[in-house]
């Protein structure tokens, strides 16, 4: 027995400096390696034959490095952090209009001027074809430049002008921009057989408010059944996604965990308030698009046998992050860790690297991946997307067929 002990310790004596020396190995290359990139920028700066641009060279190195990692760990250098705050918030300045580019006339139009905003004021119809903003004309520009054009400062003013296609004529409009909130839920309302038709397009902040009005309203209405449409939505807030699976399933019920190298990244996010209805059938509208946050509410409803998934396989991002302030002014999205919905699967691909396109594309087959149970013993998978309970090809003549999908646009100024 003391031979035993006298073993086990010396084992684990011998293993200690082994991780530690690691670490230390570890430390060392990090080290080494940023004096070496720091001694060839100095150098550059110093001897190269034209002048460098800090912000474009280093900006540069910057993204290659984020490249060698997931397709959402992303640094907003200071210009660009208004861009973020859009994708957590819903808000921005601009015009409060939706635009695209039109493939045949080579050129970005007017797609939906919103209904009281500084576009529709101005006089701006669907269709008017963008020629110039101020003085720059944008007849050779893409729908991402244009929408920067448009987008600005709350209370700042422009001429934009248009031509348009029903009477040919060249018109001109000065418009103000203002602070426009995008709408979470841009359609809700009451289909056929007394259905209840909810279109969630992003888990901004706040959505899961709107979502439980017009589930309220819905329910005064007679709904029978809820059709909750995830279609193309990439996501956003978790905690929003917790939220409204918890207009279904009761009160205190885990619905997502987090895990990732460090414990502030591990958490466990539970439903906190008592639920609008418990029995009402559910049916989730998903596809390729419905990514993260969409796949938090359309997995934890399906591990919990609250609701039938319907569509196709979902986008497989099992990945979460956090934003973290940058000096002077910036931000880095930084992936802390991947989430686990009820039944304890994970569904990000194994693969989750940049590929040759800047993205990944990975579909793992069934074959590859594990067996999870839902609450009621049925079987699901991880890996790659939440499968469907019912595929869209076999749905024939029911109720998603009857239902348009949202189409999607280009941008939103």
């Amino acid at each position: 027995m003391k031979r035993r002990l006298l073993y086990l310790i010396i084992m684990l004596v011998a293993v200690s400096p082994i991780s530690a020396q690691d670490a230390k190995s570890h430390n060392f290359d990090v080290t080494k390696n940023l004096d070496v990139f720091n001694y060839i920028y100095k150098n550059l700066d110093l001897m190269y034959v034209d002048t460098l641009n800090p912000k474009e060279v280093i900006g540069t190195a910057i993204k290659a490095m984020l490249e060698g990692l997931d397709p959402y760990t992303v640094y907003y250098p200071e210009n660009d952090v208004k861009e973020l705050k859009m994708m957590i918030t819903g808000k921005y300045a601009g015009v409060g209009s939706l635009i695209r580019y039109h493939k045949k006339l080579h050129r970005v139009v007017i797609d939906e001027p919103y209904e009281g905003m500084p576009a529709a004021e101005a006089g701006l119809k669907k269709g008017d074809i963008i020629i110039s903003i101020d003085d720059t004309l944008m007849t050779n520009k893409n729908t991402s430049e244009v929408s920067d054009r448009l987008r600005g400062d709350a209370g700042t003013s422009f001429i934009l002008k248009v031509k348009r296609p029903s009477t040919g004529k060249v018109m001109s409009f000065k418009i103000t921009r203002r602070t426009i909130k995008m709408p979470a839920v841009p359609y809700y309302g009451m289909q056929k057989d007394s259905i209840g038709y909810i279109n969630l397009s992003s888990f901004t902040e706040d959505c899961s408010k709107d979502v439980r009005r017009a589930f309220i309203d819905l329910k005064t209405k007679g709904a029978r059944g809820i059709v909750l449409d995830l279609r193309n939505n990439g996501g956003g807030s978790l905690s929003e996604a917790v939220d409204i699976v918890n207009m279904f399933v009761p009160k205190g019920l885990n619905i997502v965990s987090t895990k990732g190298k460090l414990k502030r990244a591990n958490s466990d996010y539970t439903t906190r308030l008592e639920p609008i209805d418990t029995v009402i059938p559910v049916a989730v509208l998903v596809n390729d698009e419905t990514a993260s946050a969409s796949e938090i509410t359309s997995g934890s409803l399906q591990d919990l046998d609250r609701a039938i998934i319907i569509g196709t396989r979902t986008y497989g991002k099992g990945l979460v992050q956090m934003p973290m302030d940058v000096p002077y002014n910036g931000n880095l999205k930084l992936t802390t860790g991947k989430y686990y919905i009820p039944s304890g699967r994970c569904i990000q691909a194994i693969n989750y690297k940049h590929n040759a396109n800047g993205g990944y594309t990975e579909h793992i087959p069934d074959s590859l991946t594990h067996i999870f149970y839902t609450s009621k013993g049925r079987e699901v998978r991880d890996g790659g997307g939440i499968k469907p309970n019912i595929p869209q090809w076999q749905l024939h003549l029911s109720l998603i067929s009857r239902i348009p999908i949202m189409k999607s646009l280009n941008s939103v100024c």
